[in-house]
């Protein structure tokens, strides 16, 4: 049966069986078992995505960089 057909029977159905059905929808999600997912592959691909040959900047550097920031923006 497919979902379309499933939908209209239940609309068919008197309230107190769609409150039973529901229950019992919930019920089965309930017994489902929640996947977790592993990000570390993720983490590892973003971190290589990030890598650069060049050294990290110094902190005079990231000061500078800020500041011409500031100056584009605001003047």
């Amino acid at each position: 049966m497919l979902l379309q057909e499933l939908k209209e029977q239940v609309f068919k159905l008197p309230f107190s069986d769609r409150l039973a059905l529901v229950s019992a929808i919930i019920e089965s999600l309930q017994n489902q078992p929640i996947f977790s997912v592993d990000h570390s592959g993720a983490i590892r691909r973003m971190r290589g995505l990030l890598k650069t040959d060049q050294p990290a900047p110094t902190d005079e550097q990231v000061a500078a960089m800020l500041e011409e920031r500031r100056v584009e923006k605001y003047l």
